[in-house]
């Protein structure tokens, strides 16, 4: 994806969230503000972001967003049920309607067989109930592993969006 096509992505995410009357938090730690970074380059972009959390280490998304420690204990801060508190979190953290949350592996160390070097989770929490994650392993390197988990995340919600926006 080109710099213009990514700009593209964001653009639309907030015309969506403020056609909506929708505001949005994120969660961020593999991507470390990325996601944050990409939506606030969008001119009016304060319309609908509300801002956001990076919890880089786990205990930032243990006592800020929530994150249970028997889940960061039991199955990892990589993985779909870390993802999903640390979005719920965001969300109820900062008020907002709907959140994203990523957590992953950028690398190039810290993989194991079981989560290898860019396995990423990316989740979207919203009102009254929805909770939705995706698994991905990227293959590139640790930029273009934070690059393509924040596209991800930002490529789910504006599917989301545009799933509610037609009801």
């Amino acid at each position: 994806m080109q710099i213009g096509e990514m700009s593209l992505l964001e653009e639309e995410i907030i015309r969506l969230l403020v056609e909506s009357g929708r505001t949005l938090a994120v969660a961020e730690s593999c991507t470390g503000g990325l996601i944050g970074h990409r939506l606030t380059q969008v001119t009016g972009s304060s319309a609908a972001f509300l801002g956001g959390v990076i919890a880089y280490h786990n205990s930032v998304k243990e006592k800020i967003l929530g994150v249970p420690a028997e889940v960061l204990e039991r199955e990892g801060a990589v993985s779909e049920a870390a993802a999903l508190a640390m979005a719920q979190g965001a969300r109820r953290l900062l008020a907002a309607d709907v959140a994203l949350a990523v957590s992953g592996i950028a690398g190039p160390t810290g993989g194991t067989a079981e989560k290898p070097v860019g396995t990423t989770y990316v989740a979207l929490a919203a009102a009254p109930d929805v909770l939705i994650c995706e698994r991905h392993v990227w293959q590139g390197g640790r930029e273009e592993n934070k690059e393509s988990s924040a596209t991800a995340a930002l490529s789910l919600l504006r599917r989301w969006l545009e799933g509610t926006s037609a009801r």
